[in-house]
């Protein structure tokens, strides 16, 4: 049996089988009990900076846009 055919063989079959295995212990890894709160906390990580409650109605409000500054329309 040369090279080519002994890989192909071990590829079809047992490289096959391992893969698939680690593809189920993986959907069964992310979808373990325990896990939510760490998905929930990744799920919120976008939101981690973003300023809550600001209306950009007060007169010292970081958000407001200035309007004094020029703007660069280059």
């Amino acid at each position: 049996m040369d090279t080519y055919s002994l890989f192909r063989q071990i590829a079809d079959s047992w490289v096959l089988l391992a893969l698939f295995v680690f593809f189920i212990s993986c959907i069964l890894w992310a979808w373990r009990p325990g896990s939510r709160a760490q998905h929930q906390e990744a799920s919120a990580l976008i939101f981690r900076d973003e300023k809550t409650g600001c209306a950009r109605e007060c007169a010292t409000c970081d958000c407001k846009p200035k309007l004094d500054m020029p703007h660069d329309n280059a």
